[in-house]
C-alpha cells in the first residue's frame, strides 16, 4: 500500500527576495539620490583634501615635519576610502529614499563648508 504524501508550500522558508518581486526604484528617486549623494561625497572629498594638506608652503615639504606627513597619509587614505564609496550605490529603494532625505539637508551644508572653508 503506497500512501500519497503531499506537502504544502508555506512562506516560512522563502527569503524576501523569493517571496515578492524585486521592488523597482522610480527613476526620479534614483537620479535625485545619486546626484545628492555625489554632491555630498564630492564636497566631503574637497574638505578632506583641504584639511590634509600640509601647513607648510607646498606638498613636497610634508616630509620635513612628521605631523604634516601623518596628516597627508591619513588624508590620502580617507580620500581613497570616500572615493571608493562614491561608486557603491544603494541596493534597495529605502537606501535611495534615505539619500534623498538626508541629501537635501547635508549636501548644501557640505557644499557651503567646502566653498567657504579656508
Amino acid at each position: 500500500m503506497s500512501a500519497k504524501i503531499t506537502t504544502e508550500q508555506s512562506g516560512q522558508g522563502l527569503s524576501p527576495e523569493n517571496s515578492s518581486p524585486k521592488a523597482e526604484v522610480p527613476v526620479i528617486l534614483r537620479m535625485g539620490a545619486i546626484v545628492l549623494r555625489a554632491l555630498f561625497i564630492g564636497a566631503l572629498l574637497v574638505v578632506v583634501a583641504r584639511v590634509s594638506t600640509p601647513q607648510n608652503e607646498s606638498i613636497w615639504s610634508a616630509y620635513e615635519t612628521p605631523g604634516d606627513l601623518i596628516r597627508l597619509a591619513l588624508g590620502v587614505a580617507v580620500g581613497l576610502w570616500i572615493l571608493l564609496h562614491l561608486f557603491m550605490l544603494p541596493k534597495d529603494p529605502e537606501g535611495y529614499r534615505t539619500w534623498v532625505y538626508l541629501g537635501l539637508i547635508i549636501a548644501p551644508f557640505a557644499l557651503a563648508l567646502a566653498i567657504f572653508m579656508q
